[in-house]
């Protein structure tokens, strides 16, 4: 960003991390910055692993920009670690001697960057020469100021509780959210997005209607319970992950439940966990306070039974996901 504000580009940039959104934003605008002209696409080289060679992106480096300052070579997907030695020698003399007149990036999707340290002489060229930047999956105070921009730019308010439950409902994932505020501002009749409008239009990832479920056994209403099972089985998620999750959950209300006893409540369970999500802790919490240790220990008993059942059963799998669910609450009727 402060490149970009200051017009300080530099030679050479990495490109990685989990927030995809974040990396193709940056890399449009890094584009814009130095493709400037009538010969943009002239000044501009890309290469994936299927197109590449070592000597035709040293090629692509050192070729003059026609009608403007700089070209840009983006390379994707690339290892720079697992270049035959032959190649790391022509990779190191690109490195060495960027020119002033290129910017050269090194873009990685959902491989991500597989750094080897090991390869000391390789790695330190690399840290020298170019500058790493990881687009990490952002905080959920972060998230929400983004949401509410964006809502306030198509002429809505949206509070923070609403803020929490999309990013809840979406998983934090900002691609999905860029699509999803649209049309939540179309949808939405009042001045202000609600709740309601939220979980009309937005398609909750398994992990929220995973949490579901369990708040659903939790308040003792079962047939809640065995409806979210059956919305997440439509979404067509593979049973073992659906398990995961349920126990995953379960796990996490284990956890609040041993805390509530000791007196603590959420900070110590975001701690415990490594929940990021404070509205999601609070979900487990209030979920935790409708069962006892027991129940969180029968269901997580269950949880592995199901998960053998899973993996060497011959029984249909969604049919051992409902007997879970059906099991969860006879054992949630004894407390």
């Amino acid at each position: 960003k402060r490149d970009l504000k200051q017009h300080t580009l530099q030679k050479g940039y990495i490109f990685y991390g989990e927030e995809a959104y974040l990396r193709d934003t940056y890399l449009t605008q890094l584009k814009k910055a130095v493709l400037e002209g009538p010969a943009a696409d002239l000044n501009y080289h890309r290469f994936n692993r299927e197109t590449f060679s070592w000597q035709a992106i040293a090629d692509a480096v050192e070729a003059i920009p026609m009608m403007a300052e700089r070209t840009l070579v983006q390379v994707d997907d690339v290892s720079l670690y697992k270049a035959a030695e032959s190649d790391q020698e022509i990779l190191k003399a690109i490195l060495s001697d960027l020119p002033e007149h290129c910017c050269l990036v090194f873009v990685y999707g959902d491989g991500g960057f597989d750094r080897d340290k090991r390869k000391k002489s390789l790695d330190q060229l690399i840290e020298q020469k170019l500058c790493l930047v990881e687009f990490t999956k952002q905080s959920p105070r972060d998230l929400c100021a983004w949401i509410a921009r964006h809502v306030k730019a198509g002429g809505k308010e949206i509070s923070g509780e609403c803020c929490q439950l999309l990013c809840f409902r979406t998983g934090g994932v900002m691609a999905t959210l860029a699509s999803e505020i649209p049309k939540l501002v179309s949808y939405a009749s009042g001045p202000e997005i609600t709740r309601a409008d939220i979980e009309a239009t937005v398609e909750p990832v398994l992990d929220a209607v995973v949490y579901d479920i369990t708040n659903a056994i939790a308040d003792k209403n079962f047939e809640l319970a065995m409806e979210k099972l059956h919305e997440v089985l439509r979404m067509q998620e593979e049973p073992i992950a659906i398990l995961a999750a349920i126990g995953s959950n379960l796990r996490r209300t284990y956890c609040a439940r041993v805390l509530i006893d000791q007196g603590k409540g959420v900070s110590e369970l975001m701690q415990l966990t490594g929940l990021r999500s404070e509205y999601a802790a609070r979900k487990s919490l209030e979920a935790a306070r409708g069962v006892s240790v027991r129940f969180c220990e029968a269901a997580l008993v269950g949880c592995m039974q199901t998960d053998l059942g899973l993996k060497n059963s011959v029984d249909d799998s969604q049919r051992l996901l409902e007997l879970l669910i059906m099991s969860l609450a006879q054992e949630a009727r004894r407390d």
